[in-house]
Order: structure tokens, then sequence, then C-alpha cells
């Protein structure tokens, strides 16, 4: 598993709301496909709506994220 940060913006409501999420996936693709379900299942918007500018691989050391930080913490 690595650290990834995938950067971007989604609709909200009239507007577009940048975003930067790190996140633990497997690869690249499965880091899209968590984006994508991440603001589906909190944010209640469709994937046609959420734009992701990059992803890219991150130091877990450089994380805030607490997903990130229980993950590579032993």
């Amino acid at each position: 598993m690595k650290a990834y940060r995938a950067k971007g913006n989604f609709r909200s409501g009239k507007h577009n709301q940048p975003f930067s999420i790190d996140i633990v996936a497997e690869d690249e693709e499965n880091a899209k496909h968590l984006v994508y379900s991440n603001f589906g299942s909190r944010n209640r918007v469709s994937r046609r709506f959420v734009n992701i500018d990059n992803i890219e691989e991150i130091d877990p050391s450089t994380s805030q994220a607490p997903v990130v930080k229980a993950h590579f913490t032993k």
C-alpha cells in the first residue's frame, strides 16, 4: 500500500470547490476510485462532477491525514 495525494475540484451547488485529499491505496487507479467514492458518500456528488487534476505518490510522513498516519504507524 502507498500514500497518494489527489488534487482537483468538485461541484458544490453552483460553484466549484477545490480539494486536496490524502489516501492510502494500492495504485493510482485504486486511488482515483477511492476519491470518487469518498465524495459520493460524504457530499452526494456524482462522479461526473468530481474533477481530479492530478494524483501523486507522497511520503506518508508528510501527510497529516489520520487515515494515512494510522495505516503507516505501527
